[in-house]
């Protein structure tokens, strides 16, 4: 399962956790995506969006 926006294309960002001794560790931070019914021209599908963009409106959200 792809952790990517399916609209913006939003995914994964990768860093160092950092403790207060600067001890360092990989960490992932992941998009918050949420699965949504979205009206398309193809008729309705269920896409993995972020929530960015269904607070943006990017998405027509499907009337159920």
């Amino acid at each position: 399962m792809s952790r990517r926006c399916d609209i913006c294309g939003k995914g994964p960002l990768t860093g160092h956790k950092v403790s207060h001794a600067q001890n360092k560790s990989k960490k992932t931070w992941l998009p918050n995506l949420q699965k949504v019914r979205v009206e398309t021209p193809q008729g309705v599908k269920s896409v993995k969006v972020c929530t960015q963009c269904i607070k943006s409106n990017r998405v027509k959200k499907h009337a159920a």
